[in-house]
């Protein structure tokens, strides 16, 4: 059953038309990719998605509710978290008090609370470690952890990662990644947006493939993974 439904989505830029009637869909404990060249369009998606970007066209449903004009903090309390490109932790922050402020929008009981921080250390051990430190002195890959965390404080339905190996050493993207994996096992069901296409279609069950603005292949990541296109345009191979 699909959590996420985005029909014949249109998106521009001023006069730029920057997504072209794309629609896609995320069923209920996926992890679906998006793959595709820098300048495609996909991040735009996800903003708009998450309602920082305004759609000039075209629907979005959510756990069965249009959610196309919904503002931004109305879809994280109904269930979408986005980690974006490049973090943007609150870096003059701690550890500690980046993961709090991930769960402003829920209204739960303290001891509730302290059960998902728990629950975040216990999956991040690392920020177990570095829970007082100042956020901005964490390395990237530390960093890129955190904000996967402070996203998963407020509870969503649906994550979305934008770019979650950018700039990061290969060990900590094989960790990111093992983490994903984790947290699918987990039930989180995971809208991702990756560079590394290899990496993201070998976790993934579907993807989309993004275009300059157009979708253009989609189907079964692993089928994906053996297609000729796909092969020459993204797995250098």
């Amino acid at each position: 059953m699909a959590i996420l439904t985005v029909d014949n989505l249109n998106v521009y830029y001023g006069n730029i038309h920057a997504i072209k009637g794309i629609s896609l869909h995320v069923d209920e404990g996926e992890i679906v990719s998006l793959i595709g060249a820098n300048g495609a369009g996909k991040t735009t998606t996800l903003q708009t998605i998450s309602g920082l970007l305004r759609a000039k066209s075209g629907n979005i449903s959510f756990d069965g509710k249009d959610i196309t004009k919904e503002r931004a903090h109305n879809i994280v309390e109904a269930g979408i978290a986005q980690v974006p490109e490049g973090r943007k932790i609150f870096s003059s922050l701690t550890v500690s008090d980046n993961v709090r402020l991930g769960a402003y929008t829920i209204k739960d009981s303290p001891e509730n609370l302290k059960r998902d921080r728990k629950n975040f250390y216990d999956v991040f051990p690392r920020m177990r470690e570095r829970k007082n430190q100042i956020a901005g002195t964490l390395s990237g890959g530390e960093q890129q952890m955190l904000a996967m965390g402070r996203a998963l404080m407020s509870r969503p339905k649906l994550l979305i990662l934008d770019e979650p190996s950018m700039g990061l050493s290969p060990i900590f993207v094989n960790e990111i990644f093992n983490t994903i994996k984790k947290l699918h096992d987990t039930g989180t069901t995971i809208l991702l947006v990756e560079q590394n296409a290899r990496m993201a279609l070998s976790i993934s069950d579907r993807a989309y493939v993004l275009e300059t603005g157009r979708i253009t292949l989609e189907g079964d990541a692993k089928k994906l993974m053996n297609n000729e296109r796909i092969k020459s345009a993204y797995l250098g191979a």
